[in-house]
């Protein structure tokens, strides 16, 4: 079988740099970014027309995979699938595919709204979302189907938004990554680092923690927002000025 080479044409500037921290589909995303192409290559041409549209394709390489897995468990299944029944990144060949909304273009760069890649992302392609023919009407949803519907509703107990509000001051926005990690349920999960607590259960977002429990049907509240550190780790790494946020929000309690 012949062998195919692609050089990429340029790469993704994004507020993702942890495999962690992106979202699962561009639909879940209001990330902002670009998409910087190479110079040289005379793609100013091929750009020309390309700001008449709404929204693009953009073809990329998932470059931080860790490579291919027959099967896996997505976020929203109960149980593995066939790599290829599913949008996982772990692919025979990691090529990525998502639609973003095209905020405007500035030479060779493009400013999209909808990223769901990390920074540094090899763009391979670019083409235009066309509305009357990439949307399929009546297109079934596979094995989403059976997905548990509604995604549950997470609120933040008095102590969590406080402690929310007091890390944003620090720069660490938490609120956003850990509605969207329980939006999807409250068990434990190969992708979420969710542990069960009690009635609840424990979900660790980098370096903190957020303890949730299951208020009602579908709804689950965060009841406190703490560090991963202990006071001891703390203490052994007083002059470390990374470990601040985290030291603040000990203080505060």
């Amino acid at each position: 079988m012949t062998s195919v080479n692609f050089d990429p044409i340029g790469v993704i500037r994004s507020p993702f740099f942890e495999k962690k921290d992106a979202p699962r589909q561009p639909a879940a995303s209001l990330a902002e970014g670009s998409v910087v192409l190479r110079s040289g290559r005379g793609l100013e041409d091929a750009l020309e027309g390309i700001a008449s549209w709404s929204h693009v394709w953009i073809v990329y390489v998932f470059d931080r995979a860790g490579g291919y897995r027959p099967k896996v468990q997505p976020p929203r299944a109960h149980a593995k699938k066939g790599v290829l029944a599913t949008r996982s990144p772990h692919r025979p060949n990691p090529i990525g595919l998502s639609v973003v909304r095209l905020l405007g273009v500035r030479g060779l760069e493009l400013d999209v709204a909808g990223l769901d890649m990390l920074d540094g992302t090899p763009v391979l392609d670019i083409k235009p979302y066309v509305s009357y023919t990439d949307v399929v009407d009546g297109a079934s949803a596979g094995w989403l189907a059976d997905d548990p519907v509604a995604p549950f509703a997470v609120t933040f107990a008095p102590a969590a938004q406080a402690a929310l509000e007091l890390l944003l001051t620090h720069g660490v926005a938490l609120q956003g990554p850990i509605a969207q990690a329980l939006s999807l349920g409250p068990e434990p999960h190969a992708y979420r680092r969710i542990r069960r607590d009690g009635e609840g259960g424990v979900l660790s977002i980098k370096d903190w923690r957020a303890r949730f429990v299951v208020a009602a049907t579908r709804a689950i509240e965060v009841l406190e927002i703490g560090s991963g550190y202990s006071d001891r780790q703390l203490l052994e790494r007083a002059g470390d000025v990374s470990l601040s946020a985290h030291r603040a929000l000990r203080l505060s309690r």
